[in-house]
This record gives structure tokens, C-alpha cells and sequence, in this order.
């Protein structure tokens, strides 16, 4: 017997397959494990160039996400591509999933300067 077929070589058994995974009930698991981070400082980006930092309080399978304490960053208006210092507080948001593209914590990240742009004059 091959690993993966039941008794019936025509039946798959889904079961044996998810226990490989680690899905042995057979619903679906975010490749995101967000309970580490949650009630601690996380940094979403959004598609369309938003980015908002804040307390993740909560999230759901579809990457809904719930965040305490918001702070969007305001985009430059000579490039929508870029973030300024400038900030505009939110409070309590809720960032739909269909827009999140990237969460990462905020603690034990510091921003550097680029190594691949070139000095003036160069």
C-alpha cells in the first residue's frame, strides 16, 4: 500500500494526506501564523501604497485584520509610490484582507539606508 491510498486504490484518503501538513481535521490554515503578534505592534502595507502601523487585536481566516491604535503614513504627493514622516492617527481600524500584502512586527525592525542607490555624482 502507497503512502496517501486507502484500502480502494481509486480513493484518495485526504486524511492521510493532511496529517503529513499538519491539517488533520482538513480546514484550512493561513501559511500566516498571526496569533504570535497578536496585542503587540505590527506594520501592514496595503495594495493602492498605503501603509499603517498599530496593535494587531485580531484577524480571521481571510486576513481580515483588526488594529488598535493606527497610524497611517501619508504619501508624498509628488510620488504616491512614497511614504513621508508625516502620520495621520486612525485609532481602531479593520484592514480587509482582500487589501493586506504585507504584516510584519514592529519590534526588532530598524530602517536602513539603501545599499543599492548610488551617491550623487557617481
Amino acid at each position: 500500500m502507497c503512502l496517501g491510498q486507502g484500502p480502494n486504490p481509486n480513493q484518495r484518503t485526504f486524511s492521510n494526506i493532511a496529517r503529513l501538513y499538519g491539517t488533520a481535521s482538513g480546514r484550512k490554515e493561513t501559511v500566516l501564523d498571526l496569533a504570535k503578534f497578536v496585542d503587540k505592534g505590527v506594520q501592514v502595507k496595503l495594495t493602492g501604497g498605503r501603509q499603517v502601523t498599530g496593535t494587531l487585536k485580531g484577524y480571521d481566516q481571510l486576513l481580515n485584520l483588526v488594529l488598535d491604535e493606527a497610524v497611517e503614513f501619508l504619501r508624498d504627493a509628488d510620488d504616491p509610490l512614497k511614504t513621508t514622516d508625516q502620520t495621520r492617527q486612525l485609532g481602531l481600524i479593520v484592514c480587509r484582507g482582500t487589501a493586506v500584502m504585507l504584516v510584519s512586527p514592529t519590534d526588532g525592525t530598524d530602517e536602513i539606508a539603501n545599499p543599492f542607490m548610488q551617491p550623487d555624482g557617481a
